[in-house]
C-alpha cells in the first residue's frame, strides 16, 4: 500500500491524533488504545504515517515556494518581502503540535517489544529532523524538546530557546539514527521514507547548514562548516540504485518527470502520490496558466541568460545577447530550457486537438513561461485545481547537485567527480562539448555578476549555474539566497522579461502568426485573431509592464516595492508567543 497523504488512518489512530495534538501538554490516549498501537508492527507502522502530514503540501506544491525569489517574476509582493509586512505581529510558525506527536511515539515505541521497532524510531527521528530543521531555518535559536511535557513542568514550558547550532547537532544525531536502524532501502513507489530518503534529506540539510555556518560570518562558525560539507559528500555517496532520467528522448526526459502521475523511480527518490480517484489534487496547471489565480510566476531574463548553448559554451559570452529578440535567444540551448518554459514547437491539447501555445501575455508577465509542472491538456486543469502528476520533493539530480556544491567549497572537486554530477547532468539535458569532462578555469563574468560578486570560484560558479537551472521551481532557491547571505537579490534582481526591439506586433514562436502587439497610449487594432495587446506607456504605477528603453528593450515589470533587510534572516518570534514566554526573547533587529 502507498503511503501518502491519501492514506485513510484507523480509527484508532485519529483517536490518538485527537488526544495527542493539541499542544505539547494534552494528555494522551487511554492506556487501551495506547498499548493497541505500541503492541504491534501495524500499530507502529500506522502511527508514523500521520507523520508524513509534515511533506510539503500538494495543493500548494513545492513549485510556488520559488515564487519568491530572485529567478521569478509574479503578481504582487509577498508578505515576507513587502514593506513594513512582516513584523513580530504578523509573523506565525511558531506551532510544536507535530513535535508533541513525534516525541509521544518516540517515548512509548522505545518500551515497546515489537522486534522491527528501530526502524519505526528510525521514520519518527527522520520526521524530528525534518521538524526541527524547519523552525531552525526559520527561526535560528529554539528550543530542543526530545520528551512530551506535562503541563506541570514550568522549567521545559518556559524555558529559553537553544542554541541553533547545538540544535542542529542534534538534527544530525536524528539523521543518523534515522539512516542506521530504517530498515527498508528503497520503495517501489517513492512514496514512503527509506534509509536512501534519509540519505538524500541529509545532503540537503548539511548543504544548508554548511554554507550558513560559512557565509553568515557574523555567527562566528565558518570553521565547522567544512564538516557539514563532508557529512554531503559522504552521504551523496552512500546513496545508490538511482541515476538520472533520461526517457526516449532527451528533449522530453527533464519535463516528463514532473508531469508524469506515476514518479519515474529511476531518479524520484521521494514523492507525494495524487489521485483523480481518491480526489487528491494539486493547482500546477492555474498556477501557471491562469491569468487570475495565483501568483502568475513568469520566469526572468536575467535568470534565463544562465542556460547554455548546447555546444556548452554560455549564452552570454555572445556579444548581442542583450539584445537578441526571444525567436532567435532561445535557439540551441540547453534542452532544460524548452522543458520548462513555451518555446517555438510547444504545443497544447484543446477538446483533444493539439494547437500551438506560444507565450501568452495574458498569462506571462516577461514572455517566459513556464510548463515544468503542468499539463499540456486545457481541460479541465487550467480551469480547476485538478492536477494528478505526483508530487517529487527528493531526487537524485538535487543529490548530484548538493554533492558537487558541497566538493567545490572544499576545493576537492575531481575531474571524475565533475564527470559524474555536473557533467551528467549537462549531458541529459543535450549539451556537448568539453563542459562535460573538464573542470572549468576561468570565472564567469555574467555569473559572478550574478551572485553581485560574492563567488569566484569558476568551479563552483559553474555548479551554482547547473542548481539554478535544474532545480527551478522545485522550491529550494529562497532558502539557498538565505544560505549564502545573498538575501539582498530579493530586492535588487531586476523582474525583467524578453527583448523588444520597438513596438508593434511580434511572432512568438516562428509560425508566421503574431502573437502580441506592444503599444503605447490608444490601443491598436490587428487583424489577428486571439493577439494579446501589452500596453508598455511609461509608468512607474505597480502592476505596470514597461519596456527598458521606452519605446524598446526588454520588459520590465513592476509587482510593486520590495524590502530586503538582513534581519529577514530570521523570522521575528510571534509576539503572542513571546507574551506567554518573555524568556524566548527576540530575534536580532526585530
Amino acid at each position: 500500500m502507498k503511503t501518502t497523504k491519501l492514506f485513510k488512518y484507523t480509527l484508532a489512530l485519529l483517536l490518538l491524533g485527537s488526544a495527542s495534538s493539541c499542544d505539547l501538554t494534552e494528555v494522551p490516549v487511554d492506556t487501551a488504545t495506547n498499548e493497541a498501537i505500541f503492541a504491534s508492527e501495524s500499530g507502529l507502522e500506522i502511527y508514523t504515517n500521520s507523520f508524513y502530514d509534515l511533506l510539503p503540501n500538494t495543493d500548494v506544491g513545492v513549485f510556488q515556494d520559488d515564487d519568491n525569489s530572485d529567478l521569478v517574476a509574479r503578481n504582487g509582493v509577498d508578505n515576507y518581502l513587502a514593506v513594513g509586512a512582516l513584523s513580530p505581529i504578523t509573523s506565525s510558525g511558531w506551532s510544536w503540535t507535530d513535535l508533541r506527536n513525534i516525541n509521544y511515539f518516540i517515548e512509548n515505541a522505545e518500551k515497546s517489544t515489537v522486534p522491527t521497532k528501530n526502524h519505526y524510531l528510525g521514520v519518527a527521528r527522520f520526521f524530528r529532523a525534518l521538524f526541527y530543521f524547519e523552525k531552525v531555518k526559520r527561526f535560528g535559536d529554539v528550543p530542543w524538546i526530545d520528551k512530551t511535557i506535562d503541563v506541570k513542568d514550568e522549567e521545559t514550558l518556559y524555558a529559553k530557546r537553544d542554541d541553533r547550532f547545538e540544535v542542529m547537532d542534534k538534527v544530525l544525531a536524528d539523521l543518523d539514527f534515522a539512516i542506521e536502524n530504517i530498515t527498508l532501502t528503497t520503495d517501489p513507489t517513492v512514496t514512503r521514507i527509506t534509509k536512501n530518503v534519509a540519505r538524500a534529506y541529509k545532503t540537503r540539510i548539511c548543504l544548508f547548514e554548511a554554507s550558513f555556518r560559512k557565509y553568515h560570518t557574523d555567527y562566528d562558525k565558518g570553521t565547522t562548516a567544512g564538516k557539514w560539507y563532508e557529512e554531503v559528500v559522504k552521504e551523496a555517496n552512500s546513496i545508490t540504485g538511482f541515476t538520472l532520467h533520461e526517457g526516449v528522448s532527451l528533449d522530453k526526459a527533464y519535463r516528463e518527470m514532473f508531469i508524469a502521475r506515476s514518479a519515474f523511480t529511476d531518479e524520484t527518490i521521494l514523492s507525494v502520490a495524487l489521485s483523480a480517484s481518491l480526489q487528491v489534487f494539486s493547482s500546477a496547471n492555474r498556477r501557471f496558466i491562469s491569468p487570475t489565480y495565483g501568483n502568475r510566476p513568469s520566469l526572468t531574463r536575467r535568470f534565463i541568460n544562465t542556460y547554455l548553448n548546447l555546444d556548452g559554451t554560455p549564452f552570454t559570452s555572445k556579444p548581442a545577447y542583450k539584445t537578441t529578440p526571444f525567436v532567435e535567444e532561445v535557439k540551441n540551448r540547453d534542452l532544460r530550457l524548452k522543458q520548462t518554459i513555451r518555446l517555438g514547437d510547444y504545443r497544447r491539447t484543446e477538446n483533444g486537438v493539439g494547437v500551438v501555445a506560444p507565450p501568452n501575455f495574458s498569462q506571462t508577465y516577461t514572455g517566459y513561461q513556464p510548463i515544468k509542472w503542468s499539463y499540456d491538456e486545457r481541460f479541465p486543469y487550467d480551469d480547476e485545481s485538478r492536477n494528478d502528476n505526483a508530487h517529487i520533493i527528493m531526487r537524485w539530480g538535487e543529490v548530484l547537485l548538493n554533492k558537487a556544491e558541497a566538493l567545490a567549497e572544499l576545493n576537492k572537486m575531481t575531474v571524475p567527480d565533475w564527470t559524474a554530477t555536473i557533467g551528467a547532468l549537462r549531458k541529459r539535458a543535450g549539451i556537448t562539448g568539453t563542459t562535460l569532462t573538464t573542470l572549468p578555469k576561468v570565472a564567469d563574468p555574467y555569473m559572478m555578476a550574478f551572485f553581485n560578486g560574492k563567488f569566484t570560484n569558476p568551479i563552483l560558479l559553474e555548479v551554482l549555474r547547473e542548481r539554478g537551472v535544474e532545480l527551478i521551481f522545485e522550491g529550494l532557491r529562497p532558502d539557498d539566497l538565505r544560505r549564502w547571505k545573498l538575501g539582498a537579490l530579493f530586492q535588487e534582481a531586476p523582474m525583467n522579461g524578453m527583448y523588444v526591439p520597438a513596438l508593434g506586433e511580434y511572432d512568438l514562436n516562428g509560425d508566421g502568426t503574431k502573437d502580441v502587439y506592444f503599444y503605447q497610449g490608444t490601443k491598436p487594432t490587428s487583424t489577428t485573431p486571439g493577439i494579446a495587446f501589452v500596453d508598455v506607456s511609461p509608468s512607474t504605477a505597480v502592476g505596470r509592464v514597461q519596456l527598458s528603453n521606452g519605446t524598446s528593450g526588454e520588459i520590465i515589470w513592476n509587482p510593486g516595492p520590495r524590502e530586503w533587510a538582513d534581519k529577514k534572516y530570521l523570522y521575528p518570534i510571534p509576539e503572542g508567543d513571546r507574551t506567554r514566554n518573555p524568556d524566548l526573547g527576540q530575534n536580532p533587529g526585530w
